[in-house]
């Protein structure tokens, strides 16, 4: 029975000094610490890292959630690693998944068994790297993840209400990866069995590092350098941190990207370009990586919510070009899309089909938008130069390939593979996208084919959608489509469902208290979205997260490509002023949305929505 045991936990990478025993390893290479529970996934960052790794020939292991608070033998229990400590806060930010918008504790963590609070610490990459820092200062410390990610440079912190330098200054790791992680590791990792020094990794793409003013680096001649307004000018000058981002998101995003150099005190935070887009061969290889799909053994019992969502859905792409002002995605994952094959697609269903507890039903076939697969620049050569941080916005691209044929061809395929009963779109579908008239005939055909398939064959009852507001300049500031367009879809929706007899619910995602949103125009949404019959379940209101633009307005005032001022509801009493109108339904706000109204001068409107 033991040997039978030891040989399920072999399918996993180690968590324990036991199992790296049982493994026969006497010293390990890498060393992964987690902000989440282990998941062999190729959902979970660390999972994918820990397996690229595993696939260069190097002995890994995984220290899942480790308790910071006792005697730390948790990040002592495996020893030290011949390479290097890799850090990672997790599938989402630590200081997100703890809050709310109202800065208030949540209860509980969908990345922990059993759904418990508790098990990280606020910003867990500063926390782990510099407990490892302490017990191990002779060995590198690599960090990575979305956390690590979108505090590469200066930010904003809206839990602490300040502007943070780099993680890098705060944590003192030695290297960060930033983006998603498979190509500069595997660069890492081809220079150190070479016998490269960690300390003399500067010029990898898509990595960060520290540098003092004087210190020479090796870097790559062919990569220009641009020079973002020092960390204490950010502090003194909001303007000039405003002026910062314009400058970190097109370079995030170029095909031919410039390194960035950012002063902090007497050092420089180097920022180098990132990686060329994943090639389909190369994300490919990714999803072919023997993953288990499953929790590690250790949680026998316990349920972890963020696996239960999405043990049954095939990611299709990486990569968003929507640009939307308060979205993380084409920061972290970039704005070029990176495509899995269609091959590569159909086998992963296959796979899900013979998993315990499967009934035919695909929770998702989706990504980070739903309806972007093998979209991209019909001339690649424009995209080289192009600057525009949205694809879509303010409208889609002329030299944007919007067929959905490929994505027609992956849902129908996967529809006939035998176990399969209905695969459901779960991820958030650009409805702006689909809609899209082109010069083109044959997508056009194409992409009302695909309106009507989704509508008819892939929604669960529901389909969500995100206008996000209704006043056409809020959703400027947005990156948004005009809700004229969400009229349109209305009428689509409800004309596809009375043509196949069905009886379907359209449900819209609001955003309260966004930058450029003022009472008035909550007033509009409340009125509009009365009109159209809603009574609003999605919504939520404004969080400011590191690097995005309307963070960026929200903590400056100013729009970082017009440097000109944009008004932000920052006060408690402001914010729910424009949260209730979102719920003006319930009796309990009438009286207060009446009266603010009034004051407004807008006794019109109290007409409209209460008559």
């Amino acid at each position: 029975m033991a040997e039978k045991n030891n040989t399920q936990y072999k399918q996993w990478l180690p968590t324990s000094a036991k199992e790296v025993k049982e493994r026969g390893w006497d010293e390990l290479d890498v060393i992964l610490f987690s902000g989440d529970a282990y998941v062999d996934h190729p959902s979970f960052g660390t999972s994918v890292i820990g397996r690229v790794l595993e696939k260069e020939g190097l002995k890994v292991a995984i220290v899942p959630q480790p308790n910071w608070r006792d005697d730390l033998r948790d990040f002592k229990k495996l020893g030290q690693p011949r390479l290097f400590f890799g850090i990672s806060a997790g599938n989402m930010d630590s200081m997100v998944n703890h809050y709310t918008a109202n800065r208030r504790l949540r209860h509980d963590d969908a990345y922990t068994p059993g759904g418990k609070h508790g098990f990280r610490p606020d910003k867990p990459t500063i926390v782990y790297s510099q407990i490892l820092k302490k017990l191990f200062p002779e060995t590198p410390i690599l960090i990575g993840g979305i956390e690590a990610s979108l505090r590469r440079l200066t930010h904003y912190d809206y839990w602490e209400d300040k502007l943070c330098p780099s993680i890098l200054c705060d944590s003192h790791a030695d290297l960060l990866v930033y983006g998603m992680g498979e190509k500069p590791l595997k660069e890492i990792v081809r220079l150190l069995k070479r016998g490269v020094p960690f300390y003399s990794l500067t010029n990898i793409p898509q990595t960060s590092f520290l540098a003092n003013k004087d210190e020479k680096y090796a870097s790559k001649k062919q990569w220009e350098s641009l020079e973002l307004n020092s960390h204490e000018d950010c502090l003194s000058d909001r303007k000039k941190f405003a002026a910062n981002f314009r400058h970190i998101e097109e370079e995030s995003n170029a095909m031919q990207a410039k390194k960035l150099i950012q002063n902090y005190k007497d050092q420089q935070i180097i920022v180098n370009p990132p990686y060329k887009v994943m090639s389909e061969k190369e994300l490919d290889a990714v999803f072919d990586l023997p993953f288990t799909r499953l929790p590690h053994p250790r949680y026998k019992g316990k349920t972890i919510p963020s696996f239960d969502m999405i043990k049954f859905s095939v990611n299709l792409h990486r990569g968003c070009f929507g640009g939307c002002s308060f979205c993380t995605i084409s920061a972290h994952q970039g704005k070029f899309i990176a495509n899995r094959s269609e091959k590569s697609i159909l086998k992963e269903v296959e796979q899900i089909t013979k998993m315990d507890g499967f009934k035919g039903y695909l929770s998702d076939l989706g990504g980070p938008s739903a309806n972007m697969y093998q979209m991209k620049g019909v001339d690649e050569s424009i995209c080289k130069t192009c600057k525009r941080p949205s694809c879509l916005h303010p409208n889609v691209c002329p030299n944007l390939n919007t067929d959905h044929k490929p994505l027609l061809d992956i849902y129908r395929k996967a529809d006939k593979i035998p176990g399969i009963k209905k695969s459901f779109i779960g991820s958030g579908v650009r409805y702006d996208l689909m809609m899209h008239k082109t010069k083109n005939e044959s997508t056009n055909k194409s992409n009302k084919e695909y309106a009507v398939e989704l509508i008819k064959n892939h929604v669960s009852g529901r389909l969500k959608v995100a206008p996000e507001h209704t006043s056409d300049e809020v959703l400027n500031v947005m990156r948004k489509p005009s809700f004229k367009l969400f009229y349109e879809l209305k009428n689509l929706f409800d004309s596809i469902n009375k043509k196949e007899g069905i009886n379907q619910q359209l449900i819209p995602y609001f955003i309260s208290s966004h930058p450029g949103s003022h009472p008035a125009d909550m007033a509009d949404l409340a009125i509009k979205t009365k009109e159209l019959d809603f009574k609003l379940e999605q919504v939520q209101d404004f969080t400011p997260t590191p690097m995005t633009v309307a963070t960026v307005i929200y903590y400056s005032g100013y729009h970082p490509y017009t440097l000109k001022k944009v008004y932000t509801a920052k006060s408690k009493k402001e914010k729910l002023s424009q949260r209730k109108f979102l719920f003006w339904y319930k009796r309990e706000y009438r009286e207060a949305i009446k009266n603010e109204l009034t004051m407004m001068g807008k006794k019109d409107m109290i007409t409209k929505l209460f008559k």
